[in-house]
């Protein structure tokens, strides 16, 4: 282990294109929903229904907030309909698997989207066991990452030293807010998205390219 990181006894690690590759692309199904769900709620074209999708990403941190702060829009019944997906994409990761158990202290999913999402994704990586928890959107009362009440909502719940846990994320915007609470943070560059939208390295201690790479090395005995 890192001696830099002797002192982490909470590794909390984001969900979607950070637990696997953002070329999956598993993000391209839900991204394809949440179109369709904009055009059927505003009866706009599919062009339009993406602009307006991608404006509120940028915005609010989801597409969610947004929707939800301009047309009060009920949360659950959206997570239900963009999140109905397939799979297929991914499978099970064993060198991710074995090297997030050898991780001493605790180990959390603090994720923009839902646990019931979450589990299954986690399922589909041979993860499920592998976590205590997931702190999802329903947790942090619908305010997303990076807003600051989302950190401070799961700091709180699970009773977390935020100077000795370290956050793994690839939404570079994302690390900014745990940074300024005391975190260690790491920033999965590998392509996703506005990955690296305001990425900054004031607030980014590790830049890796694959989190199962990075923890094998991480958590291997020579």
């Amino acid at each position: 282990m890192l001696a830099a990181l002797d002192h982490i006894d909470a590794w909390i690690f984001d969900l979607d294109n950070t637990l696997y590759p953002a070329s999956a692309d598993l993000f391209g199904l839900i991204d394809v929903r949440m179109g369709l769900y904009v055009q059927r709620l505003l009866g706009v074209d599919p062009v339009e229904a993406k602009r307006i999708q991608k404006q509120m990403f940028r915005e609010h941190g989801t597409t969610l907030s947004g929707l939800m702060r301009s047309h009060a829009i009920e949360p659950r019944e959206f997570l239900d309909f963009v999140h109905d997906i397939e799979m297929d994409v991914l499978a099970e990761d064993k060198r991710l698997v074995n090297a997030v158990a050898k991780l001493p202290g605790r180990k959390l999913i603090f994720t923009n989207g839902d646990a019931d999402y979450a589990g299954r994704v986690l399922e589909r990586l041979g993860l499920s066991k592998s976590f205590e928890a997931i702190h999802d959107i329903h947790a942090c009362a619908y305010e997303p990452k990076p807003q600051a009440a989302s950190y401070a909502s799961m700091v709180k719940a699970f009773g977390i030293d935020p100077t000795t846990a370290l956050f793994v994320e690839d939404m570079a915007r994302n690390l900014k807010p745990a940074k300024a609470i005391g975190m260690t943070t790491v920033w999965v560059n590998n392509g996703s998205e506005l990955g690296n939208h305001d990425a900054d390295a004031s607030f980014i201690d590790y830049e890796i390219e694959d989190v199962g790479q990075w923890l094998d090395a991480l958590t291997s005995t020579h």
